[in-house]
């Protein structure tokens, strides 16, 4: 509330505790309110005051500098529990490689190695099965047990597809920041990107179940997360470029024409002939730091004017 009302750092309105969200609480003071121990090789058990010893799944060291650390409840019922500690960046391979990255939705992230790469989501039958459990939710009783049920069960599913996006962008970026001494990526505004479309009641927008559509697939690719884990194991490794025609301008010569993205995965270069992945293509600009404005840009090239052109001869 207090920085709520703080005018020079204005905070948004705090809003009510939901029982279900954000459940959990935090320990501080190691040696004095907490410690852990280690029982066997996959079991823990960590002091929690008023409570007693609580066994956990030991499934990384304990980091000896840990000074707190927070118990938590996700909505598939699930209890965690994470030490608060800093981990060291992935150092730097000196090799001077610099990798542009381009994301998207049918390719997660393309490399300009021309390494295409895909987030994991749920497969087939899981999908079927949530569309089946959703359809379950929307006919029960609000405050029912059976719909408290269904809930548990789409909770579940949800957290078996975050797991699985968490879990590769952890080792992407792990693997890239080993790889490449710099990392290109372009500045995208994600939540400008996957606003809904659906406007007012007066002035109602256009397309908005494609447009939903379109933002739960940027969404479950993982675009944030991917460049905010790289930033996080690479400081000051991470640029970011502006992506001003990078899918319109050839990697080879760099012209920049529309017509030469011939499809979502084909790009083929008016001007040169050059033919190859689109979002590769893509990437190879973003690697070089190309990002062409509306007035041509890095001056090495400038998007084709498809205004007719008036031939004056002089007498």
């Amino acid at each position: 509330m207090a920085a709520f009302f703080e005018p020079e750092n204005p905070a948004g309105q705090p809003s009510w505790r939901k029982a279900g969200r954000n459940e959990g609480f935090r320990i501080v003071g190691r040696g004095r309110q907490w410690d852990v121990r280690r029982v066997s090789r996959k079991t823990g058990q960590v002091w929690v005051p008023k409570a007693g010893w609580v066994r956990f799944h030991w499934s990384r060291p304990v980091p000896p500098d840990a000074k707190s650390y927070r118990v938590t409840l996700d909505r598939a019922g699930r209890w965690h529990i994470a030490f608060a500690v800093i981990p060291a960046p992935v150092p730097a391979p000196g090799n001077g490689q610099v990798v542009g990255i381009d994301r998207g939705v049918a390719v997660s992230a393309a490399l300009s190695t021309g390494q295409t790469l895909h987030a994991p989501a749920l497969t087939a039958r899981e999908q079927t099965r949530l569309r089946r459990l959703q359809r379950k939710l929307a006919r029960a009783k609000r405050g029912s047990n059976r719909r408290g049920r269904v809930r548990h069960a789409i909770a579940r599913l949800r957290a078996r597809e975050r797991d699985r996006r968490k879990d590769w962008a952890e080792k992407t970026s792990t693997n890239v920041a080993r790889r490449f001494d710099v990392i290109r990526v372009e500045d995208l505004k994600i939540k400008n990107m996957t606003r809904s479309a659906k406007g007012t009641r007066e002035d109602p927008g256009r397309n908005v179940r494609a447009k939903a559509g379109l933002n739960r697939e940027i969404l479950r690719s993982g675009w944030g997360l991917l460049v905010r884990r790289l930033e996080q194991k690479a400081p000051g490794r991470v640029e970011k470029i502006k992506p001003h025609y990078t899918s319109q301008r050839c990697s080879a010569c760099g012209r920049v024409d529309r017509d030469s993205r011939e499809s979502q995965a084909v790009f083929q270069c008016t001007a040169c002939g050059f033919a190859g992945n689109a979002d590769v293509n893509a990437a190879r600009n973003i690697a070089a730091g190309h990002a062409v404005t509306a007035r041509g840009g890095d001056g090495a090239a400038r998007p084709v004017n498809r205004e007719p052109h008036l031939l004056l001869q002089l007498a």
